[in-house]
Parts: structure tokens; sequence; C-alpha cells
């Protein structure tokens, strides 16, 4: 996407919890540093509430985010595409500029607590990944 920066796309399958938490956890890590971007195969309506509250607790907001699509530009020039969880499929494509990886983040149950312990415990999956990837993006 930029000439300078590197590039990251997250996807899930309604671009509502996972992947929106994912890229404002990059942004708030990252800075201009890397541009960040997500979309959903089948986006939703809104944010989830849960989502936008765990990673509020770190102090890092979703202000304006809204579940969006996958544009095929975006699809095909971005240098990295994190999916997260096993819901969502895509399939590279003939002349992509990027790579596409899977992140299965934890699937919490009942068991773990309400729906915002359970929310908890991807964000806190997402973290400790997206300091790996910052360091890897910004290093190549």
């Amino acid at each position: 996407m930029s000439a300078t920066n590197p590039s990251v796309l997250f996807v899930c399958v309604h671009n509502a919890g996972k992947s929106q938490m994912a890229a404002a956890l990059m942004r708030a890590k990252a800075g201009d540093s890397v541009q960040v971007l997500s979309g959903g195969t089948h986006p939703g309506d809104a944010l989830n509430f849960e989502a936008e509250t765990a990673v509020g607790e770190l102090g890092v907001l979703m202000t304006g985010e809204y579940p969006k699509p996958i544009t095929d530009e975006v699809f095909n020039t971005v240098d990295r595409i994190v999916i997260l969880g096993n819901e969502a499929k895509l399939t590279p494509v003939e002349g992509m500029n990027g790579t596409i990886e899977t992140w299965l983040t934890p699937e919490p149950t009942a068991a773990d607590g309400d729906k915002l312990a359970q929310t908890r415990i991807v964000r806190d999956d997402i973290v400790k990944r997206i300091d790996a990837l910052y360091q890897e993006l910004v290093n190549n």
C-alpha cells in the first residue's frame, strides 16, 4: 500500500470483534509506522460491544471504526493479511503483494465467564501476537 511503511490487513468474518481489536491494538503500538486496515468476509452491522470495552480497558479506542468489506485493491496490495480465527476464509490470488497467515485465537466458552471475560482472553492473545508481528513488519 505504501512505498515506505509496511501494511497489514486484519480479517475475521464480521469485522466486528477480533479483527477490529487487532487493528486497534496494532495502531496503538505502531502509530504511523505501519498502515493498518481491517475487513470482514461478511461484515456485520456494528462493532462488538465487548471487543470495544476489552481494548478500551488497555487505553485503546475503536472510535470511528465500523465493519467493512475487504476490497480487491487492499487484498492485493497489503504486505500481510492476518485472518483471526478459523471461520473466515481467503484464497491467495496470483499477483497479490502479501502473504496470508491465520491466528487461531482462543475460543472461550461459558465456563470462562461472561462475554466480556471471554473477550478479554481473546484480546490478551491478540496483544501478544501484535508485538511479534509489529517487530517482524518494521524490521523487514
